[in-house]
């Protein structure tokens, strides 16, 4: 890693820091300013990194953006949640794109397969029902951001680099969690788990796929 990108992530690490204090005390004010930077930092760290393939920058730079996008909408006082996830399952669309293009086709890809079949198992149906009970309508997009993003986690255990699966399953956990609390049950600080699960994650796939 360069010296530009160490000095651009050190500084997103500390702002995704206060972000997560921020979260953690219920600072909305600084949450909307502090969030949206550690993406925009994430995306220079990207740009900044000497990438082993360009297409693959690109396709991380534009997994950041929707992301970027995914957590305007969902930060917003409206309820954006449809926009919101529409916009995370392209961003989970461009990582595969990304892995695809490392290599995605190792012995990892059958146990991350058989991973996040038992994953969907065991939280997937009751964040469905969950999901059904509050919104019959939000079954279905449900439903396809959870196989994408399953099939991103299986995918990112194909590619045999442990920096992008480890950030893969953490961004799945934050998910995970955020399925969680919003349609089954919510848990004393889990929106701080939330944001350190997806900053981690989404910063170990920057660094690992590139």
């Amino acid at each position: 890693m360069n010296a530009p990108a160490v000095v651009v992530l050190s500084l997103t690490a500390v702002v995704a820091v206060l972000d997560w204090l921020a979260v953690g005390t219920g600072r909305r004010a600084a949450e909307y300013a502090l969030k949206p930077l550690v993406m925009v930092g994430l995306v220079v760290t990207a740009l900044t990194l000497d990438a082993s393939d360009d297409a693959v920058r690109v396709a991380v730079v534009v997994a950041l953006v929707l992301s970027l996008a995914g957590d305007v909408f969902l930060m917003l006082p409206r309820d954006l949640f449809v926009p919101g996830l529409a916009s995370f399952l392209a961003a989970h669309v461009a990582y595969i794109v990304a892995m695809v293009l490392l290599g995605a086709s190792g012995a990892g890809l059958p146990f991350g397969l058989v991973a996040v079949g038992l994953a969907v198992a065991v939280v997937g149906g009751r964040v469905l029902r969950g999901a059904k009970a509050a919104d019959p309508a939000l079954v279905g997009p449900v439903a396809l951001y959870l196989a994408v993003i399953s099939i991103m986690v299986a995918t990112a255990a194909g590619t045999g680099l442990w920096l992008v699966v480890l950030g893969a399953v953490s961004f799945y956990v934050s998910d995970a969690v955020l399925g969680w609390t919003r349609f089954v049950s919510s848990f004393r600080h889990s929106r701080v788990v939330v944001m350190v699960t997806y900053h981690l994650g989404q910063a170990l796939l920057v660094v690992g796929l590139m």
